[in-house]
């Protein structure tokens, strides 16, 4: 399997990552009193593990203590998963230099993920995670279709990422299910490419259109939520989108759906409509989608041609989507992780 890093240039990704950890208004944090012990990873064998899966493997079910498994910079090409039974972990990559975790899998949505969270408990940073999968379209000389292929599944609750990338075409990021909170991260894709009925702000993050790639418009959100008493959705605040092909916001991947974009800066790569249908039928209760902008900003963030059932939000409903914790931290679980100082 040909790795992304021949479509990406490598020294490409190194710049991409470094401006990930070296963002003014980063949050840093301090492990030193509140972590129980460090596994290191080092693929070439100058650490307690060659691979991530054995780091994580090693750490005894229900464990109750955070655990910080730091990886040496590198590529480890490789599928990880977070069992249910390991919450607690930490998984940093060096702050500088590229820490990628990659795979190719695809045309199995529940199969193909790169890195799988099923854990509660869990703070990601410095990581870059990738399907490689779709970016070989282009120079697939058997012209490979798009499909599933997922960079990574979060399923388990009170999940934070900080610093992190995920890169894929078709479903990039499965926001499966949980709280969760993303920060300074950067999402990349075509398709659906951030999508599930998870319930997670995204702050000052980084979300890239590649819809060029495959030939026709993209969509950047598809979320799952199902009934009018789920207090799930998307949040995506002080934002920047942009890339490469246009793209819709979103569609109705259920019939609840819920995504707000508010203080997004959008460049020109949003359809004029803004938003989507999973179906034609779901016209019929259009009003029940919680699609909504806010004070964006952006040759993409004109809603003079929006669908007319785009929703305008109140204030007050505005800022209890977008604080952190009347939407995603009602517990204070943020706090209780590792502390993050700015």
């Amino acid at each position: 399997m040909e790795s992304l890093i021949s479509i990406i240039p490598l020294l490409a990704l190194f710049y991409f990552f470094s401006k990930l950890g070296t963002c003014s208004n980063a949050m840093k944090f301090d492990l030193n009193d509140e972590v129980s012990h460090t596994i290191t990873v080092d693929m070439k064998g100058r650490g307690d593990f060659r691979t991530v899966q054995e780091a994580i493997d090693s750490i005894p079910s229900n464990n109750a203590w955070w655990i910080r498994i730091q990886l040496n910079n590198g590529l480890y090409f490789e599928k990880v998963l977070i069992p249910e039974d390991k919450p607690y972990i930490i998984l940093e990559g060096h702050p500088k230099y590229l820490t990628a975790i990659e795979f190719g899998d695809f045309g199995s949505v529940s199969k193909s993920p790169t890195f799988t969270l099923l854990a509660d408990n869990f703070v990601a940073r410095n990581i870059l995670f990738k399907n490689s999968y779709d970016h070989l379209i282009k120079v697939d000389p058997n012209n490979r279709r798009t499909t599933w292929a997922v960079a990574a599944k979060i399923v388990g609750d009170k999940a934070s990422f900080y610093h992190c990338g995920f890169i894929s075409l078709q479903d990039t990021l499965w926001d499966a299910k949980g709280r969760h909170y993303f920060y300074d991260c950067d999402v990349r894709g075509a398709i659906d490419f951030i999508w599930g009925n998870g319930q997670s702000i995204y702050e000052k993050c980084q979300i890239m259109s590649l819809s060029k790639l495959i030939g026709t418009t993209g969509y950047i959100t598809a979320q799952g939520r199902e009934g009018p008493d789920e207090t799930t959705g998307f949040v995506f605040k002080d934002c920047y989108v942009c890339g490469s092909g246009t793209a819709f916001l979103g569609r109705a991947y259920r019939d609840y759906s819920r995504v707000l974009f508010s203080g997004t800066y959008m460049e020109n790569v949003i359809t004029p409509e803004g938003w989507s249908l999973w179906t034609p039928p779901q016209i019929q209760h259009a009003d029940v989608i919680t699609f909504s902008e806010a004070n964006c900003r952006g040759p993409g963030a004109d809603t003079s041609r929006r669908i007319w059932w785009e929703k305008k939000l109140s204030d007050e409903e505005v800022i209890n989507l977008t604080n952190t914790a009347s939407f995603i931290d009602q517990d204070g679980w943020l706090g209780k992780q590792p502390r993050a100082l700015s």
